[in-house]
């Protein structure tokens, strides 16, 4: 055989080894492509919902430090209404220390002067019954010094006498 012949074969085996591997490495080549088209679809999409994830975030964001401010300055003025109400509660306690302190100091006062303010009760009695004896008496005389006018067609009763 000739060597010749024997090359030709091996360029031909060669060749077709060759073009079986330009087809392989087309189709995966064109197989990478749909694929790279596919993930760049992805990514697109992905790009969009983050675009509208990130302008909710911030509007949520936004609202949120409205909040907080609000929150801040509603808590600012009931800090007033806090302390005024403690205010109200410390004079109310003032004040039952006060009416506690008083109303001992006239317990006190009381059972002190207990035998002068019996004495005062006895005294305003004995002034009482001589006022009561004085009207008693006023009255008495002022019933006595009366003379007695029958009312028209009275009848006398019997054994009485003609003085009227």
């Amino acid at each position: 055989m000739d060597w010749s012949i024997l090359l030709y074969i091996a360029a031909i085996v060669a060749a077709v080894g060759f073009l079986i591997l330009c087809v392989a490495l087309a189709m995966t080549l064109n197989s990478l492509k749909n694929t790279l088209k596919e993930v760049s679809g992805t990514v697109s999409g992905l790009e969009n919902q983050l675009q509208g994830v990130t302008l909710e975030t911030t509007n949520l964001l936004h609202k949120t430090n409205e909040l907080a401010e609000d929150i801040t300055v509603k808590s600012e003025k009931l800090n007033g209404v806090v302390d005024a109400v403690k205010g109200v509660g410390n004079s109310v306690t003032d004040l039952n220390s006060t009416v506690r302190h008083i109303t001992s100091r006239v317990g006190v006062q009381v059972e002190q002067n207990e035998d002068k303010i019996a004495q005062v009760v006895q005294w305003s009695n004995v002034a009482m019954g001589i006022a009561d004896k004085w009207k008693e008496r006023k009255v008495y005389q002022t019933r006595s010094t009366e003379q007695y006018t029958p009312v028209p067609g009275q009848k006398k009763l019997p054994g009485s006498s003609d003085q009227y």
